[in-house]
């Protein structure tokens, strides 16, 4: 069946093209050329009926992903449904349902059937939950499983096919050794049964599948660094490297891709992570886990990871996954879910100012003249979170020139507000005065005339 990458190839402008074309306010054949080059994605699996597309990529909006999903402490669809609600309501562009326990395919079809943006999957995740085993599980699970969620409109994949037996001595050193769970899982089944990655080897055979439901590889990083003294290490990096072939076999299949990345980087270090991304894996978009510039806040770590999402982005990462107070904590609530997303809507819109993407900024400029109007209602309307700006508005009423930090006295917009009003009227009446002036002169002069007019005249 054709994908997007296909059609975009062969100078055919789709309807999910023209409608993201519209979206983001950019000519839709050059949107075109971006996909057929891979440096844009449009994850859209042909089973996903109510999906508003998204475009993921160079050039296009910086884009942000949600992570929900059960888990064996809590396993309910009313609440995932209640996450993916939150995801849609606050601006979350994608989901990734990473549930590990409950009625897997349930809760899956009633997320994909409750969300318009594109949902995403780790499908070892079910192909373990199934068979309550990794040691002793068959290739071929994962294909079924693979097929399965693709059939259910699965719209990207994390498929961790680039840690290999070769990769594996590079872990020694390591503080936190594999972070990655999906990443995990494979390590641990390729010791167990002395055998190459089965996702490596049956690339091809994951290719059939995405290419015929046009789902998108989301190529997973087993070996993402877990804490600040791993970072940009030789497994990271060979990794990266094996994820760049890959790159490469997916698009001769026509499968779009995306490469994931870290994880827990240092400040000084994002810049260089996103340019070995770009290098290695041929400019295909980078989708980063944060990063996490610190390991010291745990309870805070939507903050830390936000920070290096903002720094990734404008060096050029295109896709964020954000990060909740739970991380490395527990199952993330609903009002958490909330937390993440916004600190990462507003990571990736910095991310968007920094890079200069068309009228990124129009927003914050409109925001800033209501706020120096005092006009509370359209500042709500502008910002992120309206219910939580106008509650913690609620002390002062919505009349008020001015804002509880700096009271009616000494608010500065408020006194320079005055004085450049008194400035202005001052400036008017000098002006008055003036031109009053000029007119009593004017007006003298033409008495004079005529008094020297009528002196003519009498001679």
């Amino acid at each position: 069946m054709p994908t997007q990458l296909s059609y975009a190839r062969e100078g055919k402008i789709t309807e999910e093209m023209k409608y993201v074309a519209a979206v983001e306010n950019i000519d839709a054949d050059i949107l075109r050329q971006k996909i057929a080059k891979g440096t844009v994605i449009i994850p859209a699996n042909v089973n996903h009926k109510n999906l508003k597309p998204i475009a993921i990529g160079h050039g296009v909006k910086t884009k942000i992903n949600a992570n929900i999903g059960a888990s064996k402490v809590r396993a309910s669809i009313d609440e995932e449904l209640e996450k993916i609600r939150l995801c849609m309501k606050y601006g979350a562009d994608t989901a990734m349902d990473l549930s590990t326990s409950g009625n897997l395919n349930e809760i899956r079809e009633a997320i994909i059937n409750e969300a318009t943006i594109p949902i995403g999957t780790v499908p070892t995740y079910q192909v373990v939950e199934e068979k309550q085993t990794i040691d002793d599980l068959k290739e071929e699970d994962w294909l079924e499983v693979i097929e399965l969620q693709a059939k259910q409109g699965v719209d990207y994949m994390t498929i961790h096919a680039g840690v290999l037996q070769k990769t594996l001595p590079l872990l020694k050193g390591r503080i936190t050794g594999v972070v990655s769970r999906g990443g995990a899982i494979l390590v641990r089944w390729m010791k167990a049964n002395n055998k190459e990655n089965p996702l490596y080897t049956q690339f091809e055979q994951i290719c059939d599948i995405f290419e015929k439901y046009d789902v998108t590889f989301s190529l997973g990083d087993s070996l993402r660094p877990g804490c600040l003294h791993d970072a940009t290490d030789a497994a990271q990096i060979g990794e990266l490297k094996v994820l760049g072939e890959l790159t490469l076999k997916a698009w001769e299949r026509n499968c779009q891709v995306m490469i994931e990345g870290p994880g827990h980087i240092p400040l000084n270090e994002i810049k260089l992570n996103v340019e070995l991304e770009k290098k290695y894996c041929h400019n295909a978009p980078f989708y980063v886990l944060g990063p996490l510039v610190t390991d010291i806040a745990p309870g805070y770590d939507h903050i830390t990871s936000s920070i290096g999402a903002a720094v990734a982005g404008m060096h050029g990462a295109d896709y964020l996954c954000y990060v909740t107070p739970a991380e490395h904590l527990g199952l993330p609530t609903p009002e958490m879910v909330k937390e993440g997303i916004i600190a990462y809507k507003i990571a990736a819109h910095a991310a968007d100012i920094a890079k200069v993407i068309p009228n990124a900024r129009d927003r914050d400029d409109e925001l800033s003249k209501a706020r120096f109007a005092f006009d509370w209602e359209k500042q709500f309307a502008l910002s992120l979170d309206p219910e939580t700006a106008r509650k913690i508005r609620s002390d002062l009423t919505l009349n008020a020139d001015f804002c509880g930090m700096c009271g009616p006295d000494f608010c500065s917009m408020r006194l320079y507000s005055k004085t450049e009003g008194i400035k202005t009227f001052n400036e008017e009446k000098r002006n008055i005065e003036i031109k009053h002036r000029m007119l009593t002169k004017e007006f003298a002069k033409k008495l004079v005339n005529r008094k020297y007019m009528a002196e003519e005249k009498l001679v």
